[in-house]
């Protein structure tokens, strides 16, 4: 059970101390979408049962509401508990793959106050209010219109980091955005955009990237995790994200999945596993 935001670290370690097995060889997290500080809950999991471990997974949406999400366990529906699975065993067949699709614009700003999730200064302004003068008419269907115009993350010499930010909510009083995961202080932020086409391009690149990591020859499972942002800017065509991955996968995958506030895998194999947003996040599982 999750206390709330302040308490996703320790909720993932929590969590960990309950997954550590010698044979553990991969994690599924499926958490609340809301009151959650995604990016701390993933590193807590992965203080306890090592970097190495690969997570995979993702938060729960409510279509844009940002009100309340849902996750099933063992014991009841819970608007507050974070779900893990141990995966094990010598037959496991595991594989992941994660892109997004999204474009920069615009010029960088520098994040000049933060704590942990929530951004209240870029460029020593109120983010708020620059994010509002960006978005326009847009603004006024905050936070949900958040979902079209995320962040990119940059590097404090503005490398691109390759992590997408959210904003699940944002505060009128103080003139903050609340985002789904951690950034940098003293790190750089551009906002972001996206075509359907470039979306599906991304889809199609991210099942690619599972593929290459699974050989199995008998059925197996496809999770697929797509951002809720990705789901409102595609549209009528949202189908055709998943047509993209399934005609990567072929016959012998059975998909599954939902729309997500937050996406959880590592960037390539080995790496370390990372809080992703706007992406589609794909998990295979089989055994040989």
């Amino acid at each position: 059970a999750l206390a709330g935001m302040g308490d996703s670290f320790a909720a993932g370690q929590r969590l960990g101390e309950q997954l550590a097995a010698v044979d553990l060889k991969a994690v599924l997290v499926l958490g609340p979408g809301v009151q959650i500080n995604g990016s701390a809950l993933v590193n807590g999991i992965s203080s306890i049962i090592g970097a190495t471990v690969p997570i995979t997974g993702g938060l729960a949406g409510d279509n844009g509401a940002f009100k309340q999400t849902f996750t099933l366990g063992d014991a009841a529906v819970s608007d507050h508990a974070v779900v893990a699975i141990g995966l094990c065993g010598d037959a496991l067949r595991y594989g992941h793959g994660s892109f997004g699709g999204w474009e920069p614009f615009g010029p960088a700003r520098k994040v000049t106050r933060c704590e942990g999730n929530v951004l209240y200064e870029l460029d020593g302004e109120p983010a708020l209010q620059v994010y509002k003068r960006y978005l326009g008419d847009h603004a006024k269907n905050l936070p949900a219109s958040g979902l079209l115009f995320p962040f990119a993350m940059l590097g404090e010499d503005h490398s691109d980091i390759g992590l997408i930010r959210t904003i699940l909510g944002i505060d009128d009083a103080v003139g903050s955005l609340t985002l789904a995961g951690e950034i940098n202080l003293d790190g750089y932020l551009k906002l972001m955009h996206a075509s359907t086409d470039k979306l599906i391009n991304g889809a199609e690149s991210a099942a690619q990237a599972a593929a290459i990591m699974f050989d199995t020859p008998g059925e197996w499972l496809a999770l697929l995790v797509s951002c809720v942002g990705r789901k409102l800017v595609m549209g009528n065509r949202v189908d055709e994200e998943v047509e993209a991955v399934a005609e990567v996968f072929g016959s012998k995958a059975v998909l599954t999945g939902f729309y997500s506030y937050g996406e959880i895998s590592p960037f390539t194999p080995g790496a370390s596993c990372k809080l992703h947003n706007q992406t589609m996040t794909i998990t295979c599982l089989g055994e040989a």
